[in-house]
């Protein structure tokens, strides 16, 4: 893991109407570091996303990769090629079977040869157990499938950073399993990731850092191992007692 950040978010701010709902959030990230965001429910996590990755503009502070800003609007294509993002929807088009959805990216946007993006989606496909799921169309699919489907797209394109929002929320739960080791997959192969997730088992064991957002602020930062086990916060323990969790504890 490289000591140059890759990420760096200094003392963001994000309103709708009179709402902060990101008040003064600053951290960074290392290259193939995972940081996993946890919160209740209204604290920002996914507003923190969005704004990362250009579908929400902040209203203050900074966001730049490898020193560059992104936060200004200036290039969202160029952004967008560099920081994937998947969110818990799937978001694929449903009348182009997965092997279109798969190549429409990279094809149209990083302008490759379209055999060569078929022969490296359909190596995906395999490696995360849909081979044979090629030519279906999303309705056809699983929950589950689609959202590896979704993960394997945002892949192909080869972000520097990828960005998971609630990839299991919509998700029954013995569909779980199956997406979350995809991601699992792509930590151990050094794939840097900001994940907001309320799997807290998953997020300890995927994590190289947690980030406890609560009321638009990061109250707590930590090694997995120490949030989890060790909160110094008061809130966070509050957070933490929530799930049942005593088989991590």
């Amino acid at each position: 893991m490289s000591d140059k950040p890759i990420l760096e978010v200094r003392h963001l701010s994000k309103n709708f109407d009179a709402n902060g709902v990101l008040k003064d959030v600053s951290f960074a990230m290392k290259e193939g570091e995972v940081i996993v965001v946890v919160g209740p429910s209204g604290c920002g996590k996914s507003t923190l996303l969005r704004c990362i990755n250009g579908l929400e503009r902040p209203d203050g502070g900074e966001i730049l990769l490898d020193g560059q800003r992104i936060d200004t609007g200036a290039d969202l294509v160029q952004v967008r090629r560099q920081v994937g993002m998947v969110f818990q929807s799937y978001d694929l088009f449903p009348h182009m079977d997965v092997l279109g959805n798969l190549t429409l990216g990279p094809v149209q946007a990083l302008k490759r040869p379209k055999p060569e993006v078929e022969a490296e989606a359909e190596q995906a496909l395999a490696r995360v157990g849909l081979a044979e799921k090629a030519k279906s169309l999303p309705r056809q699919l699983s929950g589950g499938q689609k959202q590896r489907v979704a993960l394997v797209r945002a892949m192909l394109m080869h972000p520097r950073l990828l960005l998971l929002d609630e990839i299991t929320a919509a998700l029954d739960p013995e569909m779980v399993r199956e997406v979350l080791n995809v991601v699992l997959d792509l930590a151990r192969e050094g794939m840097t990731m900001l994940i907001v997730t309320h799997e807290m088992r998953f997020a300890e064991a995927v994590a190289d850092r947690v980030l406890f957002l609560e009321g638009g602020l990061v109250l707590e930062e930590a090694p997995p191992k120490q949030f989890f086990h060790h909160p110094q916060t008061e809130r966070a323990q509050q957070f933490l007692n929530t799930f049942e969790f005593d088989a991590v504890r």
